[in-house]
């Protein structure tokens, strides 16, 4: 181990080399360029492309954080010249390194310091989950083999977490056998790195994954974007309650009932809020009218399913979910609108979200209406299935699902 001292107090330097690409160990109480002829050679850098920086004067580089003692070390950037960093924009990604073996974590510090990430450490599994809450990595490069919780139980609880399950994970492991990649495989993992690290390739598959979990985000901000306009709408119409909210959860678990795969429910859940946003477009004097609604007022009011597909169509997300905003107004004998599908060429889910739509509008209370028991909500929507408009067998399974979880459903809306 090769050790300086520079002349300013406070800051020491060690250059750790052996088996592993060379790890820096730094402390450092004021902000300063630092630079090592040696440093310069082995690392590939010149000293000006140093810089270490800290925002607060401080005894050493390992400081305490989040209540977790000793267990968390949160290590200073090292960032490159430039506006950019490592590609990105002036925010810097968060990487967490995970490793209870010091000088494999240092390692990984020291070469994502160098490519301008900000790198946080742990040295425990048992801390991940909430520390990941906390500070939000971009990236998370965990340890297999670790004392206690192990790195493919904190992987598969992370993903396991709606909040947590975008962020990647990248097992960092001495094991190159085929069972523990499949483990990995299973509980979720993103990509596998074998020690000792390459720096290059350290460097492009964290670049790679931090780039797709950021448009992820995008994808995620755009969707929240839809949702509170959905909200937003019905908030404007106070005689529909929580109609929405109440679709969610018919969805949910009538989707169940009818043993639909995961994506089926999360688009008629999303229906659920989505299915009116179209209105957004529809003008208030037709929307909010009190009285019944002209042949001109229904002409303008049907263009929401409409308006809505066009509002949802852009995310590739939504494709699931826009047959069910455009067709939700569709009858079995072709009679509805707006492209007057008939039987099965109407989308399935549109078929269903319907049934869950129409029932909550009938047990609902509205100015116009009183709130129907369910056994004659039931009976109204037998009726208009005699008379074409829903498909049969379906409305057979939406009875009986009915019946076979009433208490469930009376409970869900109190």
């Amino acid at each position: 181990m090769i050790q300086w001292k520079s002349n300013h107090t406070g800051f020491t330097e060690q250059i750790v080399s052996g088996s592993n690409p060379i790890s820096i160990v730094k402390s450092i109480g004021s902000n300063h360029a630092v630079g090592s002829q040696n440093a310069e050679s082995s690392l590939g850098l010149s000293q000006e492309d140093l810089i270490f920086e800290d925002s607060q004067a401080a005894p050493s580089w390992i400081k305490a954080d989040v209540n977790c003692g000793d267990s968390l070390l949160v290590s200073r950037t090292l960032q490159a010249k430039g506006s950019k960093v490592n590609g990105f924009d002036l925010d810097p990604p968060k990487v967490l390194v995970v490793d209870d073996h010091a000088a494999s974590r240092m390692t990984a510090v020291a070469l994502l310091g160098m490519e301008g990430y900000e790198v946080i450490e742990a040295d425990s599994g048992s801390i991940v989950v909430g520390l990941v809450t906390q500070k939000q990595p971009d990236l998370i490069l965990l340890d297999v083999m670790m004392p206690g919780m192990d790195g493919f139980e904190v992987c598969q609880l992370l993903k396991q977490d709606d909040q947590t399950r975008l962020i990647p994970v990248i097992f960092i492991t001495a094991l190159n056998d085929r069972r523990s990649r499949i483990r990995g495989i299973e509980v979720g993992a993103d990509d596998f790195l074998t020690k000792p690290f390459d720096r290059v390739e350290l460097a492009a598959r964290v670049k790679s994954l931090v780039r797709q979990k950021r448009l992820n985000e995008d994808l995620d901000h755009a969707e929240q974007v839809l949702f509170s306009i959905a909200m937003s709408i019905e908030s404007r119409d106070p005689n529909t309650g929580n109609h929405c909210e109440r679709l969610v959860q018919l969805g949910q678990v009538f989707g169940e009932y009818l043993s639909l795969s995961r994506y089926q429910i999360r688009d008629l859940r999303w229906g659920g809020y989505l299915h009116d946003i179209g209105k957004v477009g529809i003008p208030d004097a037709v929307l909010l009218k009190k009285g019944e609604l002209t042949s001109e007022d229904w002409q303008i009011m049907q263009q929401h399913v409409l308006i809505g597909e066009k509002i949802c169509q852009p995310l590739r997300s939504m494709r699931g979910v826009i047959p069910i905003i455009r067709h939700h107004h569709e009858r079995w004998d072709g009679s509805g609108y707006p492209d007057r599908l008939q039987g099965n060429d109407i989308p399935y889910l549109a078929q269903v979200f319907q049934l869950i739509d129409i029932y909550d509008a009938l047990t609902s209370e509205r100015p116009y209406k009183r709130a129907f028991p369910s056994a004659e909500a039931l009976s109204v929507m037998q009726k208009e299935t005699d008379s074409g408009w829903r498909n049969p067998k379906l409305m057979e399974q939406f009875v009986e699902f009915i019946r076979s979880c009433q208490g469930k459903i009376i409970e869900s809306r109190e």
